[in-house]
């Protein structure tokens, strides 16, 4: 079916604006793509932010040579050919053709413009095969979040330890506390040991006593003897008195 030279002119338009913004542009062939098929495809496709367009292969060629883009190789323009523009991930369209081709034989990929480089049925496959963009992004997140997540935990073990010891530290304080204020209380308790001391003293001085008493009774026999010196001397006369009696008897004969 012919269609306008306006109705190319439109289609062409499309296609420069899609060939210009797009990141990457595979091709397939979709010949025996069933209507619902088709259907199913975009669907997949537009969930991921791609654009799957069948348009003439004349137009696909003259809309690459206006993005300022390499001629697109013939081997990538056998059969009827569909264009899926990827616009966000590179590698999204090509991973969603390789998944469905395996559901529906009849969906052949051709190949694919990457980067401004045009790259082979295998090497597109290749790429198919590779993780997302989204998935190598959660992966990079992943390794730079473990030493990050194993130095919170470190971190936050010192922290707990910390906390655990001035906690312990703090009741063992609080149980120290009033048995240190007892002893402050029964300080004037020892008062009356200071006043003791006289008490002892009186007991050396009753020791020392008897030691006195004692040695005035040495000192006794001393005085005792003077005494009785003044008492002999007394009883001399005595005697003396009594010999003149006895030298009067001789007379009286």
């Amino acid at each position: 079916m012919a269609i306008t030279k306006e109705k190319k002119d439109e289609i062409l338009k499309k296609l420069d604006d899609k060939f210009g913004k797009a990141k990457s542009v595979y091709f397939a062939d979709y010949r025996g793509l069933s209507v619902q098929n088709m259907g199913d495809l975009r669907q997949k496709l537009r969930e991921e932010g791609v654009e799957y367009v069948i348009a003439k292969k004349t137009l696909m060629k003259l809309s690459v040579k206006n993005a300022n883009l390499p001629e697109i190789p013939d081997e990538l323009m056998e059969g009827p050919v569909g264009a899926a523009f990827g616009y966000e991930d590179e590698i999204a369209p090509v991973k969603i053709l390789h998944n469905y081709a395996k559901e529906v034989d009849a969906l052949q990929i051709l190949g694919g413009l990457v980067e401004g480089k045009y790259i082979t049925k295998a090497e597109a496959t290749e790429l198919a095969k590779l993780p997302s963009k989204d998935e190598l992004l959660a992966k990079l997140v992943g390794s730079l979040k473990s030493p990050i997540s194993g130095f919170h935990g470190v971190l936050s073990g010192v922290l707990r330890n910390f906390v655990g010891v001035m906690g312990a530290y703090q009741e063992k304080k609080g149980e120290e506390a009033p048995a240190e204020a007892a002893p402050e209380e029964a300080a004037p308790a020892e008062k009356p040991a200071e006043d003791a001391a006289p008490a002892e003293k009186t007991e050396e001085a009753a020791k020392a006593e008897p030691k006195e008493e004692e040695s005035a009774k040495k000192e006794d026999p001393a005085e005792a003897k003077k005494g009785a010196e003044p008492a002999a001397e007394a009883e001399k006369p005595e005697e003396k008195e009594d010999k003149p009696e006895a030298t009067e008897e001789p007379e009286a004969k």
